[in-house]
């Protein structure tokens, strides 16, 4: 074999070096090829009786559609309703599919899974907690950028498998139907809360507003004090429904929120409205634009007792108008989640990948097997140096010892 050298940049490549080097390679294979390919061939059938044994697994798949959020018709019908301005808008929170998949994820689904399909004698665990996590390791949940999620199921059967990822769907939808899950949903269920409690406060301003009539023999006041009455109850309603409303939209804007901000500056223009339209002896305090000297002292409890009614009356409708709105937006949004593909039993088994996994184990035994071989060739080249270097020092001590002797 001629050795070919290249000179570059003042520096000698000795090709020769590498060819020898390549040889020699080559040269290792060739001599433990058998060894090789018995290694090889060994751990692929080793492979093919392991997975043999292992039981087959079928993988169902469930396609959804999660409702998206809609423009709420509050918004809509901002500029109409100046009680309150509108009703609270904004996202609320994480994205619908993080929120579906969270509830697809819960203690509560899987333990309805687990006694509706008694997945505890299946799976032979202990107790709920290892059939949870069980369930946990069958379950696979994806996030597509479609917008859309994934389900996916494993078991042995495969009818098993797609009964579980249809029912994971068929609980969600019962979980959905009992929390409020969406942004109208949410103002429906508070503005519900706030009408009950205004219901109940408008009554029993009527109960003490009969018995203040029934003591004083009062039973209408002039059309000009009424009016009064009833305009600064309204304001004063428009006062309490912006409170709640800022209550309401805390729950998910800032400070720095410019609708909140919005809210709040018109909150601040009905109270200066409202000290305004309050005078008397004690204004300021609540009273209304009537004086003391003009209204008897009988009458004087009267008109608080009346002001309360007008104010619950208007809070009362307010909160029902409120809660009406919220209804309809929770009807468009509509929290169904809608299957587009429903789990079927699958043909194919999902694990083991029996071809794959005896293709890795044989690659996997022909590479340790080539390792071995190059590992030997050292060794045995290391032991043959060995034995020269012994040759040698023999070769040179009987030079010596005869250089010594003459």
């Amino acid at each position: 074999m001629s050795e070919k050298n290249t000179q570059t940049d003042g520096r000698v490549v000795d090709h020769g070096d590498d060819e020898i080097k390549l040889f020699d390679v080559l040269l290792v294979l060739l001599e433990n090829k058998g060894k090789i390919a018995a290694a090889t061939l060994l751990t692929a059938l080793l492979a093919a009786g392991a997975t043999a044994l292992l039981p087959d697994k079928f993988q169902a798949e469930v396609l959804l559609l999660p409702p998206k959020q809609a423009q709420n018709t509050s918004a809509l019908l901002m500029g109409q309703l100046s009680s309150l301005g509108g009703s609270v808008g904004g996202a609320l929170g994480p994205s619908p599919n993080d929120m579906y998949i969270g509830m697809l994820q819960s203690r509560t689904i899987a333990d309805a899974l687990i006694r509706r399909f008694n997945l505890a004698s299946d799976y032979r665990t202990k107790d709920a907690s290892e059939t949870r996590m069980e369930l946990a390791k069958a379950s696979t949940f994806i996030n597509e950028k479609s917008g859309m999620i994934t389900l996916q199921v494993l078991d042995k059967d495969k009818l098993q498998a797609a009964a579980l990822a249809n029912g994971y769907i068929e609980e969600l939808q019962k979980l959905v139907q009992v929390f409020a899950v969406t942004e109208a949903a949410q103002r429906r269920q508070f503005y519900e809360k706030q009408l009950a409690g205004a219901k109940r406060q408008l009554s029993d301003a009527e109960v003490a507003l009969k018995k203040v009539q029934q003591k004083t023999g009062l039973i209408q006041m002039n059309a000009q004090a009424e009016a009064l009455i009833q305009g600064a109850a309204a304001v004063q309603a428009q006062v309490a429904a912006h409170e709640i409303r800022l209550t309401a939209m805390q729950t998910f804007a800032t400070p720095l929120n410019p609708d909140y901000v919005r809210v709040q500056q018109e909150l601040i223009g009905l109270r200066a409205q409202l000290s305004n339209m309050e005078t008397g002896v004690n204004r300021g305090n609540g009273d209304l634009s009537i004086s003391a000297s003009k209204a008897p002292e009988d009458g004087l409890e009267y008109v608080r007792k009346l002001r309360d009614v007008k104010y619950y009356e208007t809070i009362f409708d307010l909160m029902a108008k409120q809660f009406e709105i919220a209804k309809i937006d929770e009807a468009k949004e509509s929290a169904f989640i809608q299957v587009l593909d429903p789990a079927i039993p699958p043909d194919n088994n999902a694990q083991p990948r029996r071809v794959r996994i005896v293709v890795i184990a044989a690659l996997m035994a022909a590479f340790f097997s080539m390792c071995w071989a190059f590992a030997s060739e050292a060794l045995k080249s290391a032991r043959r140096d060995i034995k020269k270097l012994d040759k040698m020092k023999l070769l040179k001590r009987s030079l010596l010892s005869k250089s010594m002797a003459e």
